[in-house]
């Protein structure tokens, strides 16, 4: 049974290890692979919502399970959870990719839960590193980290690189 790693809220732990991890739409997940950076990739992103600290909850399912699997951003595709690791690992570079499980993990299938570093992973998409955005205050989320400054910026014409447009 392979191992998989959901992040979530240090909040959300408690309730986790009560009942599991339950989700509307799907429990979001990675494989345990070698490259500890594309195991916990989405932390980063996912911290842009507001929550100072994530954790990371680990879980097995079996292989046989149909799950989807894709690119964020792209259509997923159902295949059972073997067959989704096996097209994560043999991608050049899984950054962006997901497992989606479609039912509740149970408490029984919980691992254990640790403690991760909050600097792992990519911002806003993958390779965004270095990159300008288009910054207009419509695009900006209210309540996003650092918003009143972009939105300044966007004012003033900089880009989040720091030259101009």
């Amino acid at each position: 049974m392979p191992m998989l790693v959901h992040l979530t809220a240090e909040k959300n732990v408690k309730p986790i290890l009560r009942g599991g991890i339950k989700s509307s739409c799907g429990v979001y997940s990675m494989p345990m692979l070698q490259n500890h950076y594309i195991s916990h990739q989405w932390l980063r992103e996912l911290k842009r919502r507001g929550q100072r600290t994530y954790m990371a909850v680990y879980f097995r399912v079996s292989a046989e399970e149909i799950v989807s699997v894709g690119h964020y951003n792209q259509q997923h595709q159902q295949v059972p959870l073997g067959k989704a690791i096996e097209i994560i690992r043999n991608i050049d570079d899984a950054q962006g990719y997901e497992i989606i499980i479609s039912r509740t993990i149970t408490k029984k299938e919980i691992v254990k839960v640790r403690a991760l570093s909050q600097i792992i992973g990519w911002r806003y998409m993958p390779f965004a590193h270095g990159k300008s955005f288009f910054n207009c205050p419509g695009c900006i989320p209210r309540g996003q980290i650092k918003s009143k400054v972009l939105q300044q910026r966007y004012r003033q014409g900089i880009t989040r690189s720091g030259s101009g447009k």
